[in-house]
C-alpha cells in the first residue's frame, strides 16, 4: 500500500466503495477500534449537552461508523462480523441497504456527516446512520447556503482521526455557524494546538482529557518506522506507546461557553466510574 504524507499508510481507496465491506474488510485486519473507544466519551457528551435533541456532525464520517455505534447499539466487534460474514458479502447493494436499515433504532440524537467521499456519504444516508450529509471540503470552501444550514443546526462536533488531514481551517468554519461543542480524538503525531488557538479566536475554551486511546496497530514496520521518526520530530516520546506497534490518540474537547477543563473532568470520571 501506498503512504501519505504524514507517513501513515493510505487506506483512501476503502472509503469510495458503494459500501462500507471493504473498509471493514480492511480495518479488521489492523484492529481499527478507535469508534469504538469514543463510543462512550460521545454519548457522555451528547448526555450533557443542554439541546433537548442534539444534533451531531461527525467531521470525516465515512461511512456514518460513529453513528452506527450508536444508533444500531452495536460495537466495532459487532460490525466487523456482520460486514465480513460470508452471507453478507454475497448480499447485493440493495439488499445490504435493507439489512442495515432493520438494525437501526429511532431516537435521539440526530446525526450528520462531513465528508469528501460521496459514494460513503450516500450509503449512510441510504442505510439510515445519517439524517443529513455534507459532501464537501472546508479545507478549500466556505459552506454554501445549504450546508450552511445544516451546520447552522449542529450542537455537538465529533471525529475519530480526520485531525491532521482537517485543519482548523475546516473547524473553525463549522464553529462560525451555531458555536457546537467539539470532541475530537487526534493522533499523537498531530498537534491540537492550531486548532485550539484558532477556536479560541471564537470565543473557544479547550482542554484535553487524561490518558491514550488506540487507534489501530502499524499496518507495517515501515509505517511503524516512519511515523516514530514523525513523532520524534514532533517531540513526542512513543515509549511503551507506538514503539509497541500501536497508532494512539489523545482526545480534546473543546467549547464555546462554560468551562471545557470542567467537562474534560466529568468525561474522565464518568468513564473510570462505567
Amino acid at each position: 500500500m501506498p503512504f501519505d504524507s504524514t507517513g501513515k499508510i493510505s487506506f483512501d481507496h476503502i472509503y469510495t466503495a458503494p459500501d462500507p465491506r471493504p473498509f471493514f474488510g480492511t480495518l479488521k485486519r489492523v484492529g481499527y477500534h478507535i469508534p469504538q473507544l469514543a463510543k462512550p466519551y460521545f454519548a457522555k457528551l451528547i448526555a450533557e449537552h443542554h439541546a433537548e435533541r442534539p444534533t451531531v456532525l461527525d467531521v470525516g464520517c465515512s461511512y456514518g461508523v460513529n453513528a452506527a455505534l450508536q444508533r444500531c447499539g452495536a460495537t466495532m466487534d459487532d460490525l466487523y462480523a456482520h460486514y465480513t460474514d460470508p452471507a453478507v458479502r454475497a448480499l447485493n447493494h440493495a439488499a445490504l441497504v435493507e439489512a442495515d436499515r432493520k438494525r437501526v433504532r429511532s431516537g435521539n440524537p440526530r446525526f450528520y456527516g462531513l465528508d469528501s467521499s460521496a459514494p460513503a456519504l450516500e450509503y449512510a444516508l441510504s442505510a439510515g446512520f445519517l439524517d443529513e450529509a455534507i459532501h464537501a471540503d472546508f479545507e478549500r470552501d466556505d459552506p454554501d447556503g445549504t450546508q450552511q444550514k445544516l451546520l447552522d443546526d449542529v450542537d455537538l462536533v465529533i471525529s475519530t482521526g480526520c485531525v491532521g488531514y482537517v485543519t482548523e481551517k475546516t473547524l473553525t468554519r463549522i464553529a462560525r455557524g451555531s458555536r457546537p461543542w467539539m470532541a475530537h480524538f487526534v493522533l499523537r503525531m498531530f498537534s491540537y494546538e492550531p486548532i485550539a488557538e484558532s477556536l479560541a479566536e471564537l470565543g473557544y475554551e479547550t482542554a484535553g482529557v487524561e490518558g491514550v486511546f488506540r487507534q489501530r496497530q502499524f499496518a507495517s514496520a515501515e509505517e511503524q518506522t516512519q511515523i516514530l521518526d514523525t513523532l520524534s520530530a514532533a517531540g513526542v516520546d512513543p515509549t511503551g506507546l507506538e514503539s509497541d506497534g500501536w497508532l494512539y490518540a489523545r482526545l480534546y474537547v473543546s467549547r464555546p461557553e462554560g468551562s471545557a477543563a470542567e467537562l474534560a473532568a466529568r468525561l474522565e470520571t464518568s468513564e473510570q466510574e462505567g
